[in-house]
């Protein structure tokens, strides 16, 4: 049983809070007139500043503790309020319930907010509505954003609050758990306690099927492993929510159009009562149900779903439909109405087009039709038709209804609206910019789309780009750095375009892309660079959650020119930068595989997977062979490009798993492996395709490129500036724990927070004389292995996350210090320069993994 308790406590003693009020007043005063634009005064007033200024620091201290000098002889000011949660339950759920007990939603009164230890915006309050003070200081200070309605402490919503918090708890399944309240009034100000016993919450032990009707009875029990109500899970409310929501789901994917969510119901024990009908309070009355269990160790219910017949129809049971017809308008406006007589009429073996002017060929628009006239209506057919046709790109809106036909028993005819988008675009970016090592940037780009060629929906996109960087000589003259231009152009088919027929899944959203671009970039005096790209390939569904793409054909040319000083000066003296600066012919094949079951039935828990093979050289040595036995060995491929071919064979393997833990937190895991091994005449990977460790995607607690490779450190003064370490393999691991912090600006905003833990290096296949150590050796795997960890904060704007993460290293492998690396007996927080050198900052767009 609920029980209610209130104290009060009069004190004469003033609070202590009045110092922090006048220091917090003082402060807040300082910093609204520094950076308020709008609170510089017109010259003639800068006199009366200081009054004002000085009038506003006594009167908060003041405010500070007489926000209660306008309330009524009978109200107190709700202040604070604080939950204590008790109960036979992990830490982590005792932080939830004491989240979700403070919500809005259950707990209706809320204390007024504090800043800096005071109640400014209840004083702010006041001084408009009850002080009235008027003139053009007040009116800037006491603009609406800056107010807050004291909120008087009452009783009765007290009691509604109890009332919410305990029906919440029993939702939960803690039907043992009851909530009490203790108050303290002090100087007209109330403190509110919330104390929360949950007791233990239930365990199902039984489920069984009340349902009538044998094929509803069928298809319940075919998909009864993906059920969200499990024998010895503990009892929630939310899991019996989600299981109806499931079951209707498959109910109506089965054929089941008028089948309404109403007709399942729950029943707990052995009293046939169906406990859910009131949404908002299912347990509202039933409670004492459960008193027989109180003396149980592990207190157990057992579950009876029933489906019901239909109550109000002409048929006993429940009725399947199929599809009759089915109506598209390709070119639908908005609010048009589909009788109007407008619509030219084209009938086709399965779909009727109504149309003013023919926008696709009917053949595609039939095929990214899923709906067949004569199959069972569908729930899954019809997301999969809506998700298809917003694959092709053309319309803005698709809109699928369903009517009865008037002359056909259970016959249903479908109607698609679709709304077009324009089918070109232009657009222009225009961009300024400024770095460490220039002082100005600017750069044009302009991008042209046309997204259905030829009435098929295969798209088309151009772009070019161009930009400059300009420094300040000694003689302060603007002196251009670089220059830098480019272009790309490329074409994707909603289909597989090849020479021959291939089944496909219908569903599969198959994509084949061909994309050609080439870019140049010049370094005044110092190198120019040309890059050419090309590649052709397909992407597509296998399943739901099976993903791939497949490049059979990629090629990427980079030639180089050096300044001969650069060259001769900066370029071979290091080996790191010489190797960068080396020409590269990559042509090949890439391979993807990629699986994700993120989606409603995997809310608690999902797997993200992804493998990658790519080869360069196969066919690139075949045309170097033909064009060597044309010419009778005079001539090939790489005399003719100056530029040896790369061979090498590249696999790479990325497994994720995540974790939902509560409402507001979350943990995320990622295991990543890649090794890259050159063949034929080739000695190395070519080094665009070598791997890196360190950065904000990678171990936080090392600067980009800074790590490995092996227990190799580059302590040259070159690495200071340029690091560039690169290997042939790479191991990594990440866990980073997720967590809400608040919501800002009405919740458009969400601050969040993490910590993590990051492991790995990278490695040489083969002995490199120049860096001993790097090489991979199973039995040094310990000791080369990096260990950083750290905390980071993520700015939330739901479309995109900025992300600051803080890292520092535990596990050094050139630390010599100790014979396994441990590095955290050498940490010195204390001083800067140690924190200069080993804490680590990272900005980044997005999460890590």
């Amino acid at each position: 049983m609920t029980t209610w308790a209130q104290t009060y406590t009069i004190s004469f003693n003033q609070p202590r809070t009045g110092r922090v009020a006048l220091m917090s007043a003082i402060f807040l005063t300082k910093i609204f007139i520094t950076f308020s634009p709008v609170m510089q005064p017109p010259q003639n007033k800068r006199t009366s500043l200081l009054k004002y200024v000085l009038l506003l620091a006594v009167v908060l201290l003041l405010g500070a503790c007489s926000n209660t000098k306008y309330l009524q002889q009978n109200q107190s000011l709700y202040v604070s309020s604080k939950f204590n949660v008790q109960g036979d339950i992990l830490n982590s759920e005792k932080q939830e319930i004491r989240s979700d007990l403070s919500s809005k939603s259950l707990m209706v009164a809320q204390p007024n907010s504090r800043l800096l230890n005071t109640r400014i915006k209840v004083w702010l309050y006041n001084q408009k509505y009850n002080e009235k003070k008027s003139n053009w200081f007040w009116n800037i200070v006491l603009a609406e954003r800056n107010l807050e309605e004291p909120s008087i402490f009452d009783t009765t919503k007290l009691k509604e609050s109890l009332d919410r918090m305990t029906s919440y708890l029993h939702n939960q399944g803690y039907f043992y758990a009851t909530v009490t309240v203790d108050t303290v009034t002090q100087n007209r100000k109330t403190s509110v306690t919330y104390n929360a016993n949950t007791g233990r919450n239930f365990v199902i032990d039984q489920i069984t099927y009340n349902v009538p009707d044998s094929n509803i009875m069928a298809v319940v029990k075919a998909n009864e492993r993906l059920s969200m109500i499990k024998k010895g899970n503990t009892f929630k409310s939310a899991n019996f929510s989600s299981e109806r929501e499931r079951l209707t789901r498959i109910i109506k994917d089965a054929g089941y159009y008028k089948f309404n969510r109403d007709a399942i119901e729950f029943s707990v024990d052995t009293l046939n009562k169906a406990l859910f009908k009131n949404p908002l309070n299912p347990f509202e009355g039933f409670v004492n149900i459960f008193n027989e269990n109180k003396g149980r160790e592990k207190p157990t219910m057992n579950v009876e779903i029933i489906i019901k017949n239909p109550e109000d129809s002409a048929f006993s049971e429940w009725q399947k439909y199929h599809i009759r017809r089915i109506y598209a308008y390709p070119d639908f406006p908005i609010n048009a109405n589909i009788n109007d007589t407008s619509f030219k009429q084209d009938v086709r073996k399965y779909i009727t087009i109504r149309q003013h002017q023919e926008m696709l060929r009917p053949k595609i628009l039939s095929k990214s039709i899923l709906l067949r006239p004569g199959e069972v209506y569908s729930l899954q057919q019809y997301n999969n038709t809506i998700n298809k046709l917003y694959d092709l790109g053309l319309w803005l809106f698709v809109t699928l209804q369903y009517k009865e036909a008037k002359d056909t028993t259970n016959a249903l005819d479908a109607y698609l609206m679709l709304t077009p988008r324009k089918k070109q675009e232009v657009a222009v970016n225009f961009e300024v910019s400024n770095s460490s090592d220039y002082l100005l940037g600017s750069g044009v780009s302009l991008i042209y789309r046309h997204i259905n060629l030829g009435k098929t929906a295969t798209q088309f996109g151009f772009g070019l780009n161009t930009g400059i960087e300009l420094i300040k000589d000694p003689n302060n003259k603007w002196t251009l750095q670089s220059k830098q231009f480019g272009g790309e152009f490329g074409f994707t088919w909603p289909r597989f375009a090849l020479p021959f027929n291939i089944h496909q899944n219908p569903r599969s959203n198959v994509k084949t892309r061909l994309t050609v671009g080439a870019n140049y970039l010049s370094r005044v005096e110092k190198f120019d660079i040309t890059s050419i790209n090309l590649s052709y390939g397909y992407d597509w569904n296998s399943s739901t959650y099976r993903r791939w793409i497949v490049r059979p054909f990629t090629l990427n040319y980079v030639g180089v020119n050096l300044n001969p000083y650069f060259k001769d000066t900066v370029v071979d003296p290091n080996p790191y930068l010489k190797r960068s600066f080396e020409p590269a012919l990559i042509g090949g094949e890439n391979i993807s595989y990629i699986y994700s079951n993120n989606d409603v039935l995997h809310q608690n828990h999902y797997t993200y997977f992804r493998i990658n093979l790519e080869e360069s050289g196969l066919w690139l040595n075949g045309i170097n062979s033909l064009i060597s036995a044309a010419t009778n060995k005079k001539s090939n491929l790489e005399t003719i490009t100056k530029v040896g071919i790369s061979n090498f064979v590249k696999i790479e393997a990325d497994y994720r798993h995540y974790w939902k833990l509560g409402i507001h937190s979350g943990l995320a895991t990622r295991v990543y492996a890649g090794i890259g091994i050159p063949y034929s005449y080739s000695q190395v990977l070519p080094y665009v395709r070598q791997f890196t460790a360190g950065g904000p995607n990678s171990i936080r607690a090392w600067r980009l490129r800074t790590l490995g490779p092996g227990s190799y450190k580059d302590s040259s003064s070159t690495a200071e500036i340029f690091p560039d370490q690169t290997g042939d393999m790479k191991l990594e691991g990440n866990v980073e724990f997720r967590f809400d912090l608040l919501k800002m600006f009405g919740g458009t905003i969400k601050l969040k927070g993490a910590t993590f833990l990051d492991m790995g290096n990278i490695w040489m296949i083969k002995d490199d004389p120049d860096r001993p150590g790097s090489a991979f050796n199973i039995n040094q795997l310990y000791h080369d292995l990096a260990i950083g960890t750290g905390a980071g904060l993520r700015l939330d704007f739901s479309f995109f996350l900025i992300r600051l993460d803080w890292g520092i290293p535990l596990k050094v492998p050139y630390f010599t210090g100790n014979k396994n690396g441990w590095y955290v007996s050498e940490w010195n927080l204390g001083s800067g320069s140690w924190r200069r050198e080993n804490i680590i900052w990272n900005v980044a767009i997005g999460y890590p993994f």
